[in-house]
């Protein structure tokens, strides 16, 4: 099975080939660029320099979110047009699982995440499985205390692995102590071939039309659009 990989739900953009259990090219950037402008570029590249075209796939998988809103609904765009106009399978991936794939050694939880501001963090909860790490409890946006409390619960080490570990560190040195435990800096960003081994794992989507991203909260605008339909109703 050829798979392509495609990632651009939050800073970091990937693009990833994987034929079986090779990994054929992998391309990852953590630049706060425009996405719009370097993701169809990007995948053009990656396929060329393997000698493939996008006939020769046999499945898109794609980080469905959470994340930045813009990122996460042109990577899902982009995976539904390639799937659909080239008639091949589609898979969603959570970025926060993608991101736990980091600590696929790691003996203890995984606790992939990132800031999603208001004192707040998107985060899941992942140990190991048969062939990847899988969640423990669902992915969620919860407030930083919530969460560090119900992790400290757990009585169990926990690999904490994300880019904003640095802004977070003192509050998750000061509530788990020695059950914290740090990913370093180059395990911080999601990797596209990890997207695709776990992509390939999974079952594919049976309507590719009605595959939407996964926000796990409303934009700003919408929310402040129901808010004002509320007031004007009471």
């Amino acid at each position: 099975m050829k798979i392509l990989a495609i990632d651009s739900s939050t800073t970091v953009m990937g693009v990833a080939v994987m034929e079986d259990r090779k990994l054929l090219a992998e391309y990852t950037t953590n630049l706060k660029l425009n996405h719009s402008v370097r993701l169809m570029p990007a995948i053009e590249r990656v396929l060329s320099e393997v000698e493939l075209s996008p006939q020769d796939l046999d499945r898109i998988a794609v980080a469905k979110g959470p994340g930045s809103y813009t990122g996460v609904r042109m990577g899902v765009t982009v995976a539904k047009t390639l799937a659909w106009t080239l008639k091949k399978e589609l898979v969603g991936v959570s970025t926060l699982q993608v991101l736990a794939q980091n600590g696929t050694f790691f003996t203890g939880m995984v606790a992939p995440f990132f800031d999603a501001r208001r004192d707040r963090v998107y985060a899941g909860l992942y140990k190991e499985g048969e062939s990847h790490l899988n969640p423990v409890i669902q992915d969620a946006i919860v407030s930083v205390d919530e969460w560090l409390l119900s992790l400290k619960n757990r009585n169990e080490a926990i690999l904490f692995v994300g880019q904003d570990l640095s802004a977070f560190e003192s509050r998750i040195r000061s509530a788990l102590g020695e059950q914290a435990v740090f990913a370093p800096p180059s395990l911080t960003i999601p990797r596209p071939a990890e997207l695709a081994r776990v992509g390939a794992a999974l079952s594919p989507e049976e309507m590719v039309h009605q595959f939407v991203p996964e926000y796990l909260q409303m934009a700003e605008a919408e929310a402040k659009w129901q808010a004002n339909q509320k007031k004007t109703l009471n």
